[in-house]
């Protein structure tokens, strides 16, 4: 098991990872941050609103399932946002921002499922 910051800081370990955030999609605030290059408070308040606009629209559309992960797809960085699934964790989500040309997207994928199951609240 994992802090926050320490989740943050493997996060950060996977290739091109430029800067990691972990959230609260109820009131956009950062618990935890890693990287640099990235306004890391700004992307968590505005991926938030991405986050809430998802379920809203499940919701409206009456689909009983979860969001495991969003993908923004940029034309030099790839950003994905994690929600976290423990019990405790609800509410939470993990983003990630990676430069493109240096990271794998089913890798990070896959490490990121990894922190998210070991990250401890």
């Amino acid at each position: 098991m994992a802090n926050p910051v320490e989740s943050m800081n493997a996060v950060l370990a996977i290739d091109g990872a430029i800067g990691a955030a972990l959230v609260d999609y109820d009131s956009g605030m950062t618990l935890a941050t890693a990287g640099t290059g990235i306004d890391l408070e700004l992307a968590a308040a505005g991926n938030t609103e991405v986050v809430r606009a998802k379920m809203r629209v499940m919701d409206s559309l009456g689909l009983e399932d979860k969001i495991e992960d969003i993908l923004i797809t940029l034309g030099s960085q790839i950003h994905l946002i994690r929600l976290v699934t423990a019990p405790n964790g609800h509410g939470l989500f993990i983003y990630v921002a990676l430069e493109r040309d240096r990271s794998n997207l089913a890798m990070a994928r896959r490490q990121l499922q990894g922190i998210e199951q070991a990250l401890a609240i």
